[in-house]
């Protein structure tokens, strides 16, 4: 996850970093991994206590943007007043949870502001760029858990679900995303019972199954040959009058 997130937390300091944030990752016990402020503003986060290594568990530190960003599994906004410990009243923090491969919450994407008149219409605005971040750390970090597999995006109106399914070259789903498992009535968490895309798809093999696969495999082959059958029969390992006979038993012109 750090190794993905990196080029994203700089990405979005640039964006929010002039107006007196932090960007702060955590992992999923509130624990701040990585964080990046400006300079002039580094003296401040680190005094809040808002550096690698804080924890900022709701355990530990009450309400606040972390800790209730982990304990409820949600984006959230903690706005001033808002945070428990009065320490902490001075801040805004607008945070998004990360999932892992598994659909299982691995961490936290938080924006911390230094600014007292930071308004909760901007912290809205800042809030939207922190899940977009979070999810695009999801969806890279799903492809790196998955790098020999082809990976399927689903379309979805929720902007701010990832929808990835990992499949083999059998189209044997292997993995997928929290929103997808949540679509598809899979386990919300941990490994994949294995089971084909078209299943998870609704759409049925039917009972011509193996013919399909066949006249798939038979036109890429025809393809790629330009549609010179001896030369795609060579590529199937086939003579000739056999590759003819299955084109003509596969209904291919």
């Amino acid at each position: 996850m750090l190794r993905v997130a990196a080029p994203k937390l700089d990405a979005l300091h640039q964006l929010v970093g002039a107006s007196g944030c932090g960007v702060m990752l955590t992992d999923a016990e509130g624990v701040v991994l990585a964080s990046r402020a400006a300079d002039a503003d580094l003296r401040v986060f680190h005094a809040w206590g808002l550096a690698p290594g804080s924890d900022w568990s709701e355990a530990s530190e009450g309400t606040n943007g972390i800790g209730t960003c982990i304990a409820e599994a949600r984006r959230i906004i903690i706005h001033r007043d808002e945070h428990f410990h009065a320490r902490n009243t001075a801040m805004s923090c607008m945070d998004a949870p990360i999932f892992g491969a598994e659909g299982e919450l691995i961490g936290a994407l938080d924006v911390s502001s230094a600014r007292a008149d930071q308004t909760e219409g901007f912290n809205r605005l800042i809030a939207a760029m922190v899940a977009q971040t979070a999810k695009q750390i999801e969806v890279e970090t799903f492809r790196a858990a998955f790098p020999g597999a082809r990976v399927i995006v689903a379309d979805t109106d929720d902007a701010e679900a990832a929808m990835l399914l990992a499949v083999d070259p059998n189209d044997i789903v292997l993995g997928a995303t929290r929103g997808a498992r949540r679509a598809f009535g899979l386990a919300a968490t941990g490994p994949i019972s294995a089971l084909p895309a078209s299943d998870l798809f609704g759409r049925e093999d039917g009972p011509t199954g193996f013919e399909k696969a066949e006249r798939a495999a038979v036109i890429r082959a025809l393809t790629r040959a330009g549609g010179n059958v001896s030369e795609a029969a060579r590529t199937l390992g086939i003579g000739r009058a056999t590759l003819y006979r299955r084109m003509k038993r596969l209904n291919i012109g």
